[in-house]
């Protein structure tokens, strides 16, 4: 582990926020959540995408670029963007408090304006409880060779 992370995760227990393993049923609720996620993005289906994000949603992007809420929406809107159906590999969930961090692995193909693309890439994603809902504020992906 390195001393970075070391020292955030003790400094977590110390202040009594980290869960040595979280619910079993809070997991396949959050599991459950990004599946659907993951899935409305497939299909273009702006409300439930919509639905699973903060206001103050952010991502930043393979290259360092910074998305909004809206400014990632219409992204995935985009008729020059086709995303295959896609699964996750090594997908965890850690819980701290009110919120989660879910990371994992994808493959992604497509076709962007016509062209076929793969990219396969790490991410993490941030989820907030508020007002008893789970949100998504952001999301983190790094690219990885193929």
């Amino acid at each position: 582990m390195s001393t970075r992370r070391s020292l955030l995760v003790a400094l977590a227990m110390a202040a009594g926020l980290a869960q040595a393993a979280p619910p079993p049923a809070l997991v396949a609720q959050l599991k459950a959540q990004t599946d659907a996620w993951d899935q409305a993005i497939v299909r273009k289906d702006r409300a439930a995408i919509e639905r699973n994000m903060a206001d103050d949603f952010r991502q930043i992007d393979g290259r360092g670029n910074v998305e909004t809420k809206a400014s990632f929406v219409e992204g995935l809107m985009s008729p020059d963007l086709v995303i295959d159906p896609y699964t996750v590999e090594d997908f965890e969930v850690r819980v701290y408090g009110d919120t989660a961090l879910l990371s994992g692995r994808t493959r992604m193909t497509g076709k962007y304006q016509g062209e076929a693309f793969k990219t396969h890439y790490r991410y993490i994603d941030i989820y907030v409880k508020r007002g008893g809902a789970w949100k998504i504020v952001s999301v983190q992906i790094s690219r990885m060779p193929d």
